[in-house]
């Protein structure tokens, strides 16, 4: 990102919702970075920890959770200029295990956040809105993956409390005039992602190379899934956040190329050294999608986003990150009890 887009946030406050988690800890460390005054993580730390937060002069963390009125005021006290809600009940079988948490958290939270922006709109410059490429889409969607289509034909709650959402926020854009943005992401990857029951594949698969254990796949391998590295989107969140054209609008933030999981979990294994065999499984019900590749157009000519983070690079640093930070990491990984928490069904998530 030039400096001229990252001057934008110098001496600003900034909320990030979610911002313990992978995405919102890296774009947390960046917006503290660019100068902004005061970056307000917002987060529950049930699916992240507080250690992955930096630790930064103009970071300020509070504990909590969005549907919590307490701390909606809390945070909204300090007058933030931009909101980045990443705040999420993730994933997909996490939401079909849990739905009612997960249309609470993704369905109400989100609206009680759009409120609250609406009361001091004239302080807020960008609402950014974390949605899901994944869900928005269906599975039906022709290749790539572009902005014009949505389908009603969803196969999780997580999905429809994603596409749930982005209506929310073209309803407070057109009728309260807020300043949203919908940028929609796909298998996002990298440093700050703890691995764990209902998290993503990449960081189970390098959690369990690291062990020596196999690396379990639902499906044949041959599925395809369009991975991003984090520091990729961070960079399309930041511009999204300050690019007047993108008010209004929904993007991909992606890479635009398609992986094979099978050939992600012989590299990962390759990397760490792993000899333990690949295990193959069958698909989750609601693991319609056998390829995923988004177009990046849109955004490309929207914000000027461009990732260019080599996936072997990508998964380098992820693969560092893990040994870095080791032993609360292995502290932290949850696998525990439920309806899907078998090793042999964990698959890839968005």
């Amino acid at each position: 990102m030039s400096l001229e887009h990252l001057a934008q946030y110098k001496n600003k406050t900034v909320l990030v919702t979610g911002g313990a988690g992978a995405i919102g800890s890296n774009l947390t460390r960046a917006l503290a970075q660019a100068g902004a005054a005061k970056v307000i993580v917002l987060d529950n730390l049930v699916s992240a920890e507080r250690w992955n937060i930096p630790s930064l002069p103009n970071v300020l963390f509070v504990e909590g959770d969005i549907l919590d009125e307490i701390k909606l005021k809390r945070v909204f006290f300090e007058e933030p200029e931009y909101i980045f809600h990443l705040a999420a009940f993730f994933a997909n079988q996490n939401s079909v295990d849990h739905p009612e948490k997960d249309l609470a958290v993704n369905g109400m939270g989100t609206l009680k956040l759009l409120e609250y922006a609406t009361i001091a709109k004239d302080n807020i410059k960008r609402f950014v809105y974390a949605s899901s490429g994944c869900s928005i889409y269906g599975s039906n969607a022709p290749l790539p993956l572009k902005e014009e289509f949505m389908s009603m034909h969803l196969t999780t709650p997580y999905q429809i409390t994603k596409m749930l959402g982005e209506l929310y926020c073209n309803f407070f854009h057109h009728h309260y005039n807020v300043p949203v943005v919908k940028a929609r992401f796909f298998n996002s990857y990298g440093p700050g992602e703890i691995p764990g029951q209902y998290r993503n594949v990449i960081p189970n698969f390098i959690y369990w190379a690291l062990k020596g254990m196999p690396l379990p796949i639902t499906g044949t391998g041959e599925e395809t899934r369009d991975f991003t590295y984090v520091g990729d989107i961070v960079d399309g969140l930041l511009r999204a956040g300050v690019v007047d054209a993108a008010i209004g609008e929904e993007f991909n933030l992606a890479s635009g190329v398609e992986t094979k999981i099978g050939d992600l979990a012989k590299l990962v294994n390759s990397i760490v050294g792993n000899k333990a065999e690949i295990k193959f499984s069958e698909v989750r019900k609601w693991d319609t999608k056998k390829r995923l590749r988004a177009s990046i157009d849109k955004a490309q000519g929207l914000i000027g986003y461009d990732p260019n983070t080599k996936f072997e690079d990508g998964l380098q640093a992820a693969i560092k990150w893990f040994k870095d930070n080791w032993d609360k990491i292995e502290s932290a990984a949850s696998f525990g009890p439920g309806v899907s928490s078998a090793v042999r069904s964990i698959v890839v998530k968005e």
